[in-house]
């Protein structure tokens, strides 16, 4: 299917909560889609989405990997960020993760390798980012239950570990965080450290406490929730912020703030919910800019800008306006300003799924018989990964896969 085609469909599902600023089914076919490549991990969460049964199951064969990937491709088709994830990647075989992320740059995906950290290091990231990876995203935060660490203020030298790590790959640093009443209270100060990363961070990722998987703590507190973590962000910028101007998927399932960090303030780069739909009606095959530094999005704007009169106008004003907004820190900070992207993910208990926000859900996972809402994978983990497959080998053979090792025994 062409680009238009896949849009449409995405479009079509989206229809209960389409808005003209929705970018779903306009210049995205889907937000991401997760490729989970192995079901071990190196870490025991507290608020683990993994089954009991996930440390005895096999790796899927790299052939139905594969399989996934190009199920990416047909689904939403080229250029969609897809999340290679688990489980704990690293601790998949490294030659075969190495193949699998050199897999999806080659058809045309964004590979983002999702990753606790331990396992990633120097050396195999800067393997891994010769091989096309694009981005990386470390999980770490107090629910973790690291050796040495106690909370999350004691966990910055290791964010900033992880960053050296990352330093001069290429990649598109991006940090998640799952917020939890024990750690709430140290959010202003973890949004506070991002802001000083900006300049090596570009997204960060606040994922709400949900009663899903095999974690020991269970339903959140009411104080977490996106509105409480908007208060927290609008008050680390010391200003309102223009919520919901972009749309990404279902409003009570995320809430997406790109910014710029100037002068290590926070500035929203989107405020105008009318101007941002003109926006992405007219220029939505200039669809993916995340990878993009500010000075080469103006520059690719600009080229389609000069073709497209009725928008010198609006352009200028927008470009007014941020000037005048920032201008002072611009100038103390010698004109440089970094992209940093606020993201908070509302996940949904695995006893309370609300079909409405399943069908429009913007964050999938393919799994063996093709994409499926991450909270219902979650709520049902086991019927995922615990399913035998018949795959078919690179040589035309077909192998049969059955997924357990052995079988957890019930506590």
């Amino acid at each position: 299917m062409t680009r238009d085609a896949l849009l449409e469909v995405t479009r079509r599902r989206m229809a209960s909560i389409d808005t003209p600023n929705q970018l779903l089914g306009r210049a995205q076919t889907i937000g991401c889609v997760a490729v989970e490549i192995t079901q071990k991990c190196n870490l025991d969460c507290s608020l683990c989405y993994l089954s009991e049964h996930s440390e005895s199951v096999k790796d899927l064969p790299l052939e139905e990997v594969y399989r996934r990937l190009d199920a990416v491709v047909e689904h939403y088709g080229r250029g969609v960020h897809v999340q290679i994830t688990g489980g704990d990647p690293t601790l998949r075989k490294h030659t075969e993760l190495l193949k699998i992320i050199a897999y999806a740059s080659d058809i045309g995906l964004y590979p983002a390798l999702f990753t606790n950290g331990i396992g990633a290091t120097r050396k195999l990231l800067t393997r891994l980012a010769e091989a096309g990876l694009s981005d990386i995203a470390f999980h770490v935060d107090s629910s973790q239950q690291r050796p040495g660490y106690t909370d999350e203020l004691s966990l910055h030298p290791l964010r900033l570990e992880y960053l050296a790590r990352a330093r001069g790959l290429g990649l598109t640093v991006m940090f998640n965080n799952t917020l939890h009443s024990g750690n709430f209270h140290q959010l202003a100060d973890l949004i506070g450290f991002y802001v000083e990363q900006a300049a090596e961070v570009g997204l960060v990722s606040f994922n709400l406490q949900a009663e899903t998987g095999r974690g020991e703590w269970r339903g959140r507190d009411d104080i977490i929730s996106q509105q409480s973590v908007r208060a927290k962000l609008e008050q680390a910028a010391g200003r309102p912020l223009p919520w919901d101007v972009v749309r990404l998927g279902h409003a009570d399932c995320h809430s997406y703030m790109p910014t710029l960090v100037v002068n290590k303030r926070v500035h929203p780069f989107i405020d105008d919910a009318e101007l941002f739909a003109g926006f992405i009606a007219d220029f939505h095959s200039l669809d993916d800019l995340r990878h993009l530094s500010p000075l080469a999005i103006l520059s690719r704007y600009g080229a389609q800008l000069l073709s497209k009169p009725r928008w010198w106008a609006p352009a200028l004003g927008y470009v007014l306006r941020q000037l005048w907004r920032c201008g002072g820190d611009l100038v103390a900070a010698r004109g440089r300003a970094h992209k940093l992207t606020f993201f908070i993910q509302n996940f949904m208990d695995a006893e309370k799924l609300d079909q409405g926000r399943v069908d429009a859900c913007s964050f999938m996972v393919m799994s063996a018989d093709g994409p499926v809402s991450m909270c219902q994978h979650n709520a049902a983990r086991d019927d995922y990964i615990l399913k035998p497959l018949d795959v078919r080998k690179a040589d035309g053979s077909v192998e049969h896969y059955e997924p357990l090792i052995w079988k957890k025994q019930s506590a």
